[in-house]
């Protein structure tokens, strides 16, 4: 499914223009191949792969651009790599790499794109497995090892830390 069409990427005005000189619309990336793109941006290897993750991962139903750079962060750059994951590992892990634990709903994200990477059912959300996350919770929980603080008290923190560098 490569036909959504609200797909949203962090392009520099320097990839930007490139796209744009060789006539290349976002919906037109899936026809290339990292090392085109590459050509094509001017870019890295790695940069043409992050994004052709980026743009891929947003055919999901529900999936935007902050959760493919979610999925990026955490070293994933294709469906095939993220078949027969496990969508609670893959949020004990992201939380661990965070720092800090997430809005439960993420977890609902990872379970719904291991489930497209397994099937290609583009037909589920990702609130269609909150029932089955809260099941595993309430049975599994959570490692013993998951951090501490709650996303909403990192974003607290950095706020008040921006307030106090603009008020001095």
């Amino acid at each position: 499914m490569k036909n959504k069409l609200n797909i949203k990427l962090p392009l520099t005005d320097f990839e930007k223009t490139n796209l744009k000189k060789s006539k290349v619309k976002i919906m037109d990336i899936f026809n290339y191949a990292s090392d085109e793109l590459e050509v094509i941006l001017n870019s890295t290897p790695e940069r043409a792969k992050e994004i052709y993750a980026l743009a891929e991962f947003q055919t999901i139903p529900t999936i935007g651009l902050k959760f493919a750079e979610d999925l990026v962060f955490l070293g994933y750059y294709s469906f095939d790599e993220l078949k027969n994951k496990d969508g609670a590992k893959l949020t004990d892990e992201y939380e661990q790499k965070k720092g800090y634990w997430i809005d439960p709903c993420v977890e609902d994200q990872f379970r719904l794109v291991v489930n497209f990477a397994n099937t290609r059912d583009a037909t589920k959300t990702w609130w269609d497995f909150t029932a089955e996350r809260k099941q595993y919770r309430i049975e599994k929980g959570y490692p013993a090892s998951r951090p501490k603080k709650a996303w909403h008290e990192t974003i607290k923190t950095r706020k008040t830390a921006s307030n106090r560098v603009d008020g001095q």
